[in-house]
């Protein structure tokens, strides 16, 4: 008798739902069949006896499950830190867009966010250094992307970057120079304190870049500005939620 008729009869003799192994694969009878991948759902879980002969099924249960463990472990962790305001990868402000035209009013406005951002830097990392909390730590990392996006910017259109050879709080301008003080000494009152000055800082980011990029006739600019806004709106969200707890 041929094997497929073999195994037609021994189906028809175990009856509709039956499972059996052949080769070391499970096989379903015809109401086993016909109900699909619910019933595949059922062997995997009940049928876990058959194997191939070297134990192969076992093994490939525990990789599923490191699998998942592993990529769950990852997604999660990327979910903190992007709760806790970090920039997902390619997205911290980086431009890939043709280079265009800038006003002088639009370079000096393009001069001053390499301050801002270098301010936020500073501002979050001597936050960090006094509070033990993670949001500040992972802030300042973003804010130093942005800043060499910014700088990227700065060499294409031929501007002189004021942050070169500043010192962690020191910067060209001295409007920049009397934010940063006041803000860092607000700061120093309390873990609230500085949490509020970091979400009033990023809100007033938020504006300031909605408001360089009207009339922007440079679209490399115009991508940098969007995605550091996009930053800003994620950081003030963080801080905000820490002032929530």
């Amino acid at each position: 008798m041929r094997r497929t008729t073999k195994l037609a009869t021994a189906l028809a003799v175990l009856g509709a739902g039956a499972v059996v192994a052949v080769g070391g694969v499970a096989v379903a009878g015809p109401e086993s069949a016909a109900s699909g991948a619910e019933q595949a759902a059922s062997a995997r879980t009940t049928a876990t006896a058959f194997q191939d002969g070297s134990g192969q099924q076992h093994q490939y249960g525990r990789g599923n499950g490191q699998e998942q463990g592993q990529g769950q472990g990852q997604g999660q962790g990327q979910g903190d830190r992007q709760r806790d305001g970090s920039c997902p990868t390619g997205t911290a402000g980086g431009t890939t867009a043709e280079q265009g035209t800038l006003t002088a009013a639009q370079k000096a406005t393009l001069t001053g966010m390499a301050e801002e951002e270098k301010l936020a830097h500073d501002l979050y990392t001597a936050f960090a250094e006094k509070y033990d909390v993670r949001v500040f730590d992972r802030i300042a990392d973003s804010e130093t992307q942005h800043l060499e996006a910014v700088r990227t910017l700065l060499d294409r259109y031929g501007l002189e970057d004021p942050t070169t050879g500043r010192a962690a709080g020191e910067f060209a301008d001295a409007d920049i120079q009397a934010q940063y003080d006041r803000l860092l000494k607000q700061g120093q009152d309390s873990l609230e304190a500085a949490l509020k000055v970091g979400r009033d800082f990023e809100s007033a980011d938020i504006a300031a870049l909605s408001e360089a990029r009207d009339g922007l006739a440079a679209p490399d600019v115009e991508q940098v500005y969007t995605n550091l806004e996009n930053a800003s709106e994620r950081h003030e969200a963080a801080f905000a939620r820490w002032l929530d707890r």
